[in-house]
């Protein structure tokens, strides 16, 4: 059996996990559910059903693993699985929004608590502007200003092109600041 440290690069793992090795699948997903928790918290503004979508895109991740065509693309892989199953559990639940409050990171406990009820009143205020959003712009903002990801692999991830993907992002950002003005 082959040891697994951390400084084997996701290439070699996925390589492994396709020839059978479990560890180096379970290394993949501790190395890259963070990544996915966020981005499926954030598109659904539901922890339960981020958990839920996280499970089964990496059940079925595994299950797929032979189709990846090249091992090196397995992140944007994931982000594209995350993103394509939390647009339709959007689309599912549409009209509302289920915004939980209870999902919004609270503010430092040690912070001054009129800074504390500001900070937290801000992130309220973000999510429910976020749930405003399409799904596809909020996809493509989270992506962006959550992950730093490149106009290119988001494009990639959402099945756009490039300038599809700048224009989504300008539309929720100019909504986004139009929403948070008073909390300047």
């Amino acid at each position: 059996m082959t040891t697994i440290d951390a400084v084997t690069d996701d290439a070699t793992l996925v390589s492994r996990a396709r020839d059978g090795d479990v560890r180096a699948y379970e290394q993949l997903v501790v190395r890259t559910q963070g990544r996915m928790f966020r981005l499926a918290t954030k598109m659904l503004a539901n922890r339960s059903d981020a958990e839920d979508v996280v499970q089964e895109v990496y059940l079925d991740a595994w299950r797929r693993l032979p189709q990846l065509e090249a091992d090196g693309a397995f992140v944007s892989w994931l982000y594209r699985m995350t993103t394509n199953r939390c647009l339709n559990v959007i689309r599912a639940r549409r009209p509302a929004v289920d915004l939980d409050p209870d999902d919004t990171e609270s503010p430092r406990s040690d912070a001054r608590p009129e800074h504390a009820a500001q900070v937290s009143g801000q992130l309220r205020a973000l999510n429910e502007a976020l749930g405003t959003l399409t799904p596809e712009q909020r996809a493509c903002w989270l992506l962006r200003e959550l992950d730093g990801l490149s106009y290119a692999e988001i494009a990639d991830i959402v099945g756009a092109n490039t300038t599809a993907v700048r224009g989504r992002i300008a539309r929720a950002r100019a909504q986004l600041a139009e929403v948070m003005k008073p909390w300047r």
